[in-house]
């Protein structure tokens, strides 16, 4: 099976080069950039699976690169940076990113938000088996019934779609993003509810 590859936009080379070791070790392929430079048209050519972006570059900032992208791609963004203000976060976040990671941050951590994002991806694109998934209006149809959906439990059934076993620990990892405090019952409430509306 051919690697996934992952972009590194980075101007502190040692750690960009730190990230690419553990990404390496988690069986990914990466293409570094210490500047926004040539970004845009190596994401263009080879259409990678993920970028990892420092928001703070020397020739055009990250955001901006971020939304240059977006117009042309969605490919899953990470923005990274030093930034910890929540307005930083949610201009990120509004202009396209996926995920937002600060710095200094968990290596171990940021590999596995890798991962948890590209899964989103791949369960967007699941056969549909009979099935008729629509993610703009967070509706399910199958054959003439429909069950629409709110935003929270569109995200636990394509989790669950996939058809392996999650944790609570994990449904909370990859479900609630929004910076909430969920708990067990939360996650027990929204499979409570999905239930009932596929009964």
């Amino acid at each position: 099976m051919k690697k996934q590859t992952v972009v590194i936009v980075e101007d502190d080379v040692e750690s960009a080069e730190l990230v690419a070791l553990y990404l390496h070790a988690a069986n990914f392929d990466t293409k570094l950039f210490d500047d926004s430079v040539g970004v845009v048209e190596w994401v263009q050519e080879n259409e990678p699976a993920l970028l990892l972006l420092d928001i703070e570059l020397p020739t055009l900032s990250g955001l901006d690169l971020c939304r240059q992208i977006r117009g042309f791609s969605d490919v899953s963004i990470i923005m990274i940076t030093a930034k910890v203000e929540e307005v930083d976060r949610l201009i990120g976040l509004e202009i396209g990113a996926d995920d937002y990671v600060c710095k200094p941050y968990s290596l171990k951590e940021l590999i596995l938000r890798v991962k948890a994002n590209l899964r989103r991806v791949t369960q967007n694109s699941l056969p549909s088996d009979g099935l008729h998934i629509s993610s703009e209006n967070l509706l399910i149809t199958y054959k003439t019934k429909q069950i629409e959906l709110t935003a929270i439990e569109f995200s636990l059934f394509h989790l669950l779609y996939a058809n392996r076993i999650y944790s609570r620990a994990q449904i909370m990892e990859l479900v609630y993003q929004d910076y909430r405090v969920v708990n067990d019952r939360t996650v027990d409430s929204h499979i409570r509810n999905l239930r009932r509306k596929f009964k």
